[in-house]
């Protein structure tokens, strides 16, 4: 087996090598944590490969833990441990050090060391800041090590860092270099089943037949080298403890501990409950109402099982069957401890596959649509059943596993649900064109008054479609076509409505939208379909000013660990809650959001979602100053004219975020410039769904193209003043203040802006309120206000500074020098400036543009000029270059 490359450990590679870099003046001791086959030891080998030190690299192992400072003896040659003192250590450690060369110490698995040879490198980091010596050690979680190398390491750690599990695309990345490309599902099940561990990776890349990898979802094993490790616990197990661990293997998730007794046949568990957990093949937790146990890791439930015969598995598949509690996983169980095709078994896993769907649990769903379909003989039911199971795992948002099946399903004789299974499919990949398609097909094909349930189906995937595309009209046509099809209380049409809100809303319809909601709350409560109901009742209060109800409804919709509800759903929520948590200044929250949503997108592949996530984040980290970062999400989020409109419209957003933070207004013109267009006329210029009007008018305002902006404020003004919409007729009075103000009427500018802070006075925008005084104060001082502006001006650094929007301080900071009320004057060449000079000149001086300083401080070109005219006048130079070696020596001169 080829030795595994650094994938995706780049950011922590940096983060080590800087670590190392600054202990050239700075000691340090660093801490590496993770599980066994993490590939910490990797990432020492290429630090080592990396730094320019002297190196010295050395292991600990768990049979010289009890050796006084054997570890350190290995580190100073020809010492001997004729001390006990750790300090004295740790001067002989650092006397052997080279005096003109950085020291870097690597100690593979530290918690197997003896606590003394750690104190001993604690210690001479400690007392020899300026030795320049830096211990990088790795170590595994407890209950692995010595507990007294632990508590040193945790209290001596300068810097104690996790090496994190591969993603998912990094496992793909690592299959590709050893030959082996895996499906999308292939490579999330290959991950979760690894923990992300590239040893165990690597292992199953090169133990499994490279056949398998070509199926859906391939039966993994254990690891060979966990395989035996499992084997030889195992025997040192009691036959009670084996059982045990048996039982818990079969069962799979986790269970209570009741449950668990019952199917091995125990009466007293705690000693087997004990010796199981000592050896870490269970893990054991309390609930609120029982011990659950489980094996934790799948590679390790994998060796359990293959320790077993096949007899013995089908023995306990069978009493779990009369243990569980719920019929899915008693029929489940029976599957799996029949060896033949059970018909009357099928028909019932069918059955309650139906039920299950009924109520929207689609990942029990499809589990039991798949099982169904691989027990059916007859092949027209079989594939039906699998179209079902597709279609169920769509519904639970796992887009990588049904993906897998899609040639399967497209090979398959055409019907109406199938090309309603492939619509779906496609909706949820972003690819509006098949979908239309796929489902005008489906329609065609499909017998509304024989198949009513099968024509509502694809009336709520039209819903979906049309939600995507932002045809609020359409999406509301197709919804109640689902109703007239199958009565509201069925569960199609009941999904179908937790959408119809929205575009009820989307068309301007907001009371009927909101009454809607108030109609399917009996529906809220129902599991799995609450949650539909949640989200979509959420995104509809977020996009009416209801933000404090959107955030309660989006929280409760975002898990789907007790609703069994859908990845689908959650993502959404993740998305707009992110939104919610952006407007009201939690930004950090807001960016834990997108995290958790992307990996949920990664893993499911659910790319429809992806840009709504990225938005948020690329407009966080552009207001903080982090470029790169917003880049990065931009172009995470990125998205083309062949998408959904859904896609397309945060994803223009984030670019004009970067574009505004950057005060490049003609790049936030370019980014906004296809939402002018025909198709986002209707919906995507409904007041609060996508707050983007009063941005691109602002952009045009700067440019100068004001003739241009008004006739822009116009229409969209006058639909919020329709709409009675708070947040949207504050933003756009904004807008419309530095209009006026641009076209010089102080008075009516001041009227706009106090009528946009008085919307927002009851509502808790934090960055509205902001953004709204930080338009305020440029206008009052370009109006010649300066101490009215400062105080306005003030007002907004407070609230970016309480967001942590540093690109907006530094700007709010750059207008109160510029309006002078504040400002000291030093003895410095540019002394004789005003605060405007000295403003324009400091911008200058960093390399901007005329232009760009006319956008940083509202300001026209020629006014630029003029200032930078005066300024080379006074300061007695000639040119860009020669004012920035001015600025440079006078701040060199004040530090």
């Amino acid at each position: 087996m080829s030795p595994s490359p650094l994938i995706g450990r780049g950011e922590l590679l940096d983060v080590l090598v800087r670590a190392v870099d600054a202990s050239a003046t700075a000691s340090a001791l660093v801490v590496l944590n993770g599980p066994a086959g993490i590939g910490a030891s990797s990432i020492l080998r290429e630090l080592e490969r990396t730094v320019d030190a002297e190196v010295q690299r050395t292991g600990a192992v768990p049979w010289e833990a009890q050796l006084p400072f054997g570890l350190v003896t290995q580190l100073v040659p020809g010492s001997r441990a004729d001390s006990s003192d750790a300090v004295e250590w740790g001067n002989r450690i650092a006397d052997a050090l080279p005096p003109d060369r950085p020291t870097l110490l690597l100690i593979d698995d530290a918690h197997d060391a003896d606590a003394d040879s750690l104190r001993a490198l604690a210690s001479a980091v400690r007392h020899h800041r300026a030795a320049g010596l830096a211990v990088v050690c790795t170590r595994k979680p407890l209950p692995q090590g010595n507990i007294e190398a632990h508590r040193v390491l945790d209290r001596a750690a300068d810097l104690s860092l996790a090496v994190p599990a591969m993603t998912v695309s990094a496992v793909a990345e690592l299959a590709a270099l050893q030959g082996i490309i895996l499906s999308p599902s292939s490579t999330a099940h290959l991950t979760r089943h690894t923990g992300g561990r590239p040893r165990h990776v690597l292992a199953l890349l090169d133990e499994v037949p490279r056949e398998s990898w070509k199926g859906v979802r391939p039966d993994l094993p254990a690891p060979a080298f966990v395989e035996a490790d499992v084997r030889t616990t195992l025997a040192l197990c009691t036959d009670e403890a084996r059982r045990l661990v048996s039982a818990v293997a079969v069962l799979e998730d986790g269970r209570p501990l009741t449950t668990v007794c019952e199917v091995a046949g125990i009466d007293d568990p705690w000693p087997a409950v004990d010796l199981a957990e000592q050896f870490a093949l269970v893990t054991v937790r309390r609930s609120s109402a029982a011990t659950i146990l489980e094996v934790h890791d799948p590679a390790v439930r994998a060796a359990v099982l293959a320790t077993m015969s096949r007899v013995e598995r089908a023995q306990v598949h069978r009493a779990a069957a009369a243990a569980e509690a719920d019929p899915a996983d008693r029929l489940a169980h029976l599957v799996e401890a029949s060896p033949l095709p059970d018909p009357l078994l099928s028909d019932r896993l069918d059955a309650l596959a139906a039920t299950r769907a009924g109520i929207g649990e689609w990942a029990t769903a499809a589990r039991l649509y798949l099982l169904s379909s691989r027990s059916t003989q007859e092949p027209h039911a079989r594939e039906d059943r699998l179209v079902r199971a597709v279609d169920a795992l769509i519904g639970a948002g796992d887009m990588r596993t049904a993906s897998d099946y899609l040639a399967e399903i497209e090979s398959l004789r055409e019907t109406p649900t199938r090309n309603a299974v492939l619509g779906y499919l496609a909706i949820l990949r972003g690819r509006p064109n098949e979908a239309e398609a796929r489902l005008t097909r489906a329609w065609q094909l499909v017998r509304t008054r024989h198949e009513p349930e099968v024509a509502a189906v694809i009336c709520h995937r039209q819903v979906l479609h049309n939600l995507a595309r932002c045809d609020g009209a359409n999406l509301v046509l197709w919804a109640d076509r689902a109703v007239e099809l199958v009565g509201a209380d069925h569960a199609t049409a009941v999904e179908a409505q937790s959408i119809r809100g929205l575009g009820l809303a989307g068309t301007g319809r907001v009371a009927e939208a909101l009454s809607s909601y108030r109609d399917l709350w009996g529906h809220a409560s129902t599991g799995a379909v609450g949650q539909r109901v949640q989200m979509g009742a959420g995104w509809l209060h977020f996009a009416t000013d209801h933000i404090d109800l959107a955030r309660s409804e989006l929280e409760a919709a975002a898990p789907t660990d007790f609703l069994g509800g859908s990845t689908r759903i959650s993502l959404w929520a993740h998305g707009w809650l992110a939104r919610t948590y952006f407007v009201t200044g939690e930004w950090d929250a807001a960016l834990r959001l997108v995290a958790a949503g992307s990996d949920l997108a990664d893993r499911s592949g659910a790319a429809l979602i992806v840009p709504l996530l990225q938005w948020t984040a690329s407009q966080i980290h552009a207001l903080r100053g982090d470029w790169e970062a917003a880049a990065t999400s931009a172009h995470r989020g990125d998205s083309g004219a062949r998408d959904y409109e859904i896609m397309r419209v945060p994803a223009a957003l984030g670019r004009a975020a970067i574009a505004e933070a950057q005060a490049d207004y003609a790049g936030v013109l370019r980014a906004l410039a296809p939402l002018t267009e025909q198709w986002a006329h209707a919906d995507v210029s409904e007041p609060g769904f996508w707050a983007w009007p009063d941005v691109y008018a602002n952009a045009l305002i700067v440019e100068g193209r004001l003739e241009q902006a008004d006739e822009f404020l116009i229409p969209h003004e006058a639909r919020v003043r329709d709409r009675g919409h708070r947040s949207a007729h504050a933003r756009l009075a904004c807008a419309r203040g530095r209009l006026h103000g641009a076209m010089g009427d102080l008075d009516s500018a001041r009227a706009s802006f106090e009528d946009a802070l008085a919307s927002l006075a009851p509502l808790p925008l934090t960055y509205d309120r902001a953004r709204v005084n930080y338009a305020y104060g440029q206008t009052l001082r370009r109006a010649g206000k300066r101490r009215e502006a400062d105080a306005v001006v003030s007002a907004a650094r407070e609230g970016y500074l309480a967001l942590g929007a540093t690109t907006y301080v530094r700007r709010c900071d750059r207008e109160l020098k510029a309006g002078g009320v504040h400002a000291v004057l030093k003895n410095r060449a540019h002394d004789a400036l005003t605060p405007q000079e000295d403003a324009v000149s400091g911008l200058v001086a960093t390399g901007m543009t005329n232009r760009e300083v006319a956008a940083e401080l509202f300001l026209s070109v020629k006014t630029v000029q003029f200032h930078l005219t005066r300024v080379y006048a006074k300061m007695g130079i000639r040119s860009r270059a020669e004012l920035a070696a001015a600025r440079s020596a006078d701040e060199s001169s004040t530090t």
